[in-house]
Order: C-alpha cells, then sequence, then structure tokens
C-alpha cells in the first residue's frame, strides 16, 4: 500500500509547505510536528466508493512518541531554543534518556496529556483533510484511490 503515498510525494510537500501556517499557530514546534507525522500514517477509508472515500490519519502509534515530545522539547530549552511554550521541563533530557523515551523504556513522571495527544490526532487528520483537498483541487484524487486500492 505504501505505492500509493509514494506516488504523492510531492503534493505532499506543496501541503506540508502549506499546512506550516497551522503547525506554527498550533502548541506543537515544527520538530515535533516532524516526529508526530513519523508516527502517522494514512489510510484512504472506504476507497471502493469514489464519493465516500477519505484520507484518514493512522495515528495508533502516537501514543507511543508522545513522551519523546518532551525531550525535544527540554532539548530545544537547553540549547537555548527559546520558549518552550510555557512548560516547564522536568526531565534532564539527554541522548540516553531520549533513546529509552523513544522505545518506552523511560520511568514515568508526567509526559504530555491525554488533552496533548488528542490536539496531535486533531491536527494530523486536518492536514490529511488538507492532502485530500489538495489531490482533488490537482486532479489526482481519483488517480490515488484507485492506487490505493490496488
Amino acid at each position: 500500500m505504501s505505492e500509493w503515498t509514494d506516488a504523492i510525494v510531492g503534493e505532499r510537500m506543496t501541503v506540508d509547505n502549506e499546512f506550516n501556517d497551522r503547525v506554527m499557530a498550533s502548541r506543537f514546534s515544527s520538530q515535533e510536528w516532524g516526529l508526530i507525522m513519523t508516527a502517522t500514517e494514512f489510510e484512504i477509508e472506504n476507497s471502493e466508493d469514489p464519493d465516500a472515500a477519505r484520507i484518514v490519519a493512522d495515528t495508533s502509534s502516537l501514543p507511543a512518541i508522545m513522551p519523546e515530545l518532551e525531550n525535544v522539547r527540554s532539548q530545544v530549552a537547553a540549547m537555548g531554543g527559546g520558549s518552550d511554550g510555557g512548560r516547564s521541563g522536568g526531565s534532564g533530557g539527554g541522548i540516553v534518556d531520549s533513546i529509552k523515551g523513544a522505545l518506552g523504556l523511560g520511568g514515568g513522571g508526567g509526559g504530555p496529556s491525554d488533552e496533548e495527544l488528542e490536539a496531535a490526532e486533531r491536527l494530523v487528520q486536518e492536514y490529511a483533510d488538507e492532502l485530500q483537498a489538495h489531490l482533488e483541487e490537482v486532479g489526482k484524487w481519483e488517480q490515488v484511490r484507485v492506487a490505493y486500492q490496488e
């Protein structure tokens, strides 16, 4: 199924550029957004029905990477990257903690909240909606929908 996404790399780059303003206005930095997107896959729901087909974001992997967002914030703050979005970084960070967090081996502690996970899921679905709208606008949606089925 990855062939359909490979076929729209250029379209995704266009949508990425257009969507950047929405990311900047969100609670996530561009680094955090990049991490969120690496944990997201896209599918086409109801692909057999041209009228009901739509791109949906599979965010089932997001909970596993959400603790890493705090590490990204800590690293940016430690490098003098400016504000951490009004949050106080409680974790020490560091490469070992980052790796442990990415593997889900980090200690307890207050990671990102359910509210933050929901915000990430909403933003990713908004991106999926924008991607579909763009594909429709440039006349590629039908081709992509059929390719998804194959």
